[in-house]
C-alpha cells in the first residue's frame, strides 16, 4: 500500500528542466581578423621611420660655402666681401666651398653679383670679360683729379679739365666728348681696378684706375686721358 502511493505522488509532478553548471560558459563566436589593416599600420610605420632617417642623413650631411655680402660687379674679385654659410649637399651644384676662398680671390666676376648671393663657380674666370657694349679705359689721374677714398665698384663721373689741373671744364676740348647733357665725358663710370703709382721711397699722388664706360663715350675718354686731361668724382649709386 506504501508503495503505490509514492508512485501516484510522483506522478503528479512536472519535470523541471535542467540548468547549466555555474562554471560552463557560453560559446562565443571566433573573432574576425583583418590582416589588409595589419599589413597597412606596419607600412606606415616603416614610412614615418625612413622619414626620419633621410631628414636626420640630409640635415648631417651640410657643406660650408661663399655667399657675398656686397654686390659684386663684373671684372671684380670679391675681396673680403664674403661669407660663410651651410647648404645642404648637393653633387649637382657647383658650390663655391669656403676652404677654397682663397682661389676665388684671384678670379673676376663674369657679370655683376648680387648682395647675398650664393656663389657658383661659373660666376667667375681667370680673367675678366666685358659686358656687351663696354669698354674698359684706363686712366693715370693726377693728385687732386680724383677723390681720395675711391675704390673698385665705386660709380664715378669722368670731366675734361685743362691740362694745369685747375680743375676747369676746357670748352674747347669737349668737341671729342660723346655729347652728354651734364657736360661730362662720362656720366657713369664703374671703377673697375686702383693702383697707386707710388714707388717705395717717394709719393707722387698719382693713381691709375680702370673704368668701365660705354663703347660710345670710350674713344672720348681715351683722348682725354691720354692728354692727361681727366678729373673723376663720385656719382650717387651703388
Amino acid at each position: 500500500m506504501k508503495i503505490q502511493e509514492r508512485t501516484g505522488a510522483g506522478a503528479g509532478r512536472s519535470a523541471a528542466p535542467a540548468q547549466p553548471s555555474v562554471g560552463d560558459r557560453l560559446p562565443t563566436p571566433p573573432r574576425e581578423r583583418k590582416p589588409a589593416l595589419a599589413a597597412l599600420a606596419v607600412l606606415l610605420i616603416l614610412v614615418g621611420a625612413l622619414g626620419v632617417t633621410m631628414l636626420v642623413l640630409q640635415v648631417g650631411n651640410r657643406v660650408e660655402v661663399v655667399k657675398v655680402t656686397k654686390e659684386i660687379q663684373a671684372g671684380e674679385s670679391v675681396g673680403d666681401n664674403v661669407t660663410s654659410v651651410m647648404v645642404a649637399a648637393d653633387d649637382s651644384i657647383n658650390y663655391v666651398k669656403w676652404d677654397q676662398l682663397t682661389t676665388l680671390k684671384t678670379l673676376k666676376a663674369k657679370s655683376t653679383i648680387y648682395s647675398d648671393t650664393i656663389v657658383m663657380g661659373q660666376m667667375f674666370a681667370k680673367k675678366a670679360s666685358l659686358p656687351a657694349g663696354k669698354a674698359s679705359v684706363g686712366l693715370a689721374l693726377k693728385e687732386g683729379t680724383y677723390p681720395a677714398d675711391i675704390k673698385a665698384g665705386d660709380l664715378v663721373s669722368a670731366y675734361r679739365v685743362s691740362s694745369t689741373g685747375s680743375g676747369s671744364n676746357d670748352s674747347d676740348s669737349n668737341s671729342g666728348s660723346s655729347g652728354s647733357s651734364s657736360g661730362a665725358l662720362v656720366d657713369a663710370a664703374r671703377v673697375n681696378t686702383v693702383a697707386a703709382d707710388d714707388d717705395a721711397t717717394v709719393s707722387t699722388g698719382n693713381l691709375s684706375i680702370t673704368v668701365l664706360v660705354d663703347q660710345a663715350d670710350a674713344a672720348a675718354l681715351a683722348s682725354a686721358a691720354a692728354a692727361n686731361q681727366v678729373a673723376v668724382v663720385h656719382v650717387p649709386g651703388n
